[in-house]
């Protein structure tokens, strides 16, 4: 049964337009000052949160994005600052893309932050699929291959050392510690200081691809699955699969267990005036994520046509009601999505975590009022 309410702020400024007519994504440049008042708004979003019992304010790691979209380069940093600023409210890494980072380097700083924040940050890892920011720090990505055989073994290490007083490791990219002198003796193992204290370390990764081997490392290290846009309500997909990993290493999981879902979500005090709403908002996130793939079922044609101005539909751009059908976006009443998460609980039986996240250039004050909408007349039916 749904009981943790979360959403996901991948760290967009506020836009001086927004929907199909107005700037393209790839011409837009913002000033540092513009783009340095992410932190403000993250701040006014997370003590929103915060005051109306929400349970985790996940963010996204990103780099050098002067169009506006993602612009949190460091969520430990960020995640320490909240947990200072709020009373309960939990800051999730969504995630640390764990191939532009030394896996030590991002192992202690995770501590430090669990330390600093009492438990209060939630660790997650992810593979990236920005290749200008993942190719820029020095990792594959468009070696799809490359790159989870180095996340595979960097999400090994973290793991060695959280869980070990003393660890070694000997793999493909890695010899830690390395064979020197240090102080009259030769290195064979290290400590990492600190480690942190509340373990094991809760843990998640985005689900997106599925692939058993990827489902599969996932159970074995104990990692919780966040699946977000059409999967959530495709029983034969990400859901089932996760399930069906864990059934291979002897587990027993109720479908949805150990899952966060997530939707995309715009409340009004009618659906007609939902609907109108979120059509420019809509249009803003399609903008963004439709030339990375991450709009299901568009086709190149359709992509190539939400990289200009105007004309989408008459292209054949998918309304955002065709997203509504999958269960991907939701636009209505606070009592309509009510019945919509009650829905969703009847499907996956397991479920108890659902992330409701707003579109992609929802402005600051937009946001919290949704945050405190939710808060107030969705979350509370769902409080057992």
């Amino acid at each position: 049964m749904i009981r943790k309410f979360a959403t996901v702020f991948a760290g967009h400024v506020d836009l001086p337009e927004r929907g199909q007519n107005s700037t393209p994504v790839n011409e837009r440049r913002f000033s540092n000052e513009h783009l340095a008042s992410v932190f403000a708004k993250t701040e006014a979003i997370a003590k929103v949160m915060d005051e109306t019992g929400w349970d985790a304010l996940w963010l996204a790691e990103h780099h050098f994005q002067h169009e506006g979209n993602e612009v949190i380069p460091n969520l430990l940093m960020m995640a320490v600052h909240l947990c200072h600023l709020t009373k309960s409210l939990r800051i999730g890494c969504g995630f640390n893309i764990t191939p532009m980072w030394h896996p030590l380097r991002l192992a202690e700083d995770f501590a430090m932050a669990d330390i600093l924040t009492d438990g209060r940050t939630i660790f997650g890892v992810g593979r990236g699929y920005h290749t200008r920011e993942v190719e820029t720090f020095g990792a594959p990505l468009t070696d799809q291959q490359a790159n989870r055989e180095l996340f595979e073994e960097q999400v090994e290490i973290i793991f060695k050392a959280f869980d070990n007083e003393t660890f070694a490791h000997k793999g493909k990219h890695y010899t830690l510690p390395p064979e020197v002198p240090y102080r009259g003796y030769t290195l064979k193992d290290l400590t990492l200081v600190p480690r942190p204290v509340h373990r094991p370390v809760e843990t998640w990764q985005p689900v997106v691809s599925a692939s058993p081997r990827g489902l599969d490392f996932m159970i074995k290290h104990g990692i919780k699955g966040a699946v977000g846009g059409g999967a959530a309500t495709m029983e034969t997909g990400p859901i089932a699969g996760y399930r069906d990993a864990a059934a291979r290493a002897g587990r027993d999981l109720k479908l949805g267990e150990g899952l966060m879902i997530g939707i995309v979500i715009h409340l009004a005090d009618s659906k007609a005036q939902a609907l109108r709403e979120i059509v420019p908002l809509y249009e803003e996130h399609a903008k963004m994520f439709a030339p990375l793939n991450f709009m299901p079922g568009m086709t190149k044609e359709q992509i190539a046509a939400v990289g200009r101005r105007g004309s989408w539909y008459e292209s054949g751009v998918p309304t955002v009601e065709h997203y509504m059908k999958t269960g991907a976006w939701f636009a209505g009443t606070p009592e309509e999505l009510v019945a919509h998460l009650h829905w969703l609980e009847e499907r996956f039986p397991g479920l108890e975590h659902v992330s409701l996240s707003m579109p992609m250039g929802t402005p600051e004050a937009i946001m919290q009022e949704q945050y405190r909408r939710v808060g107030e007349e969705v979350m509370p039916k769902f409080r057992r």
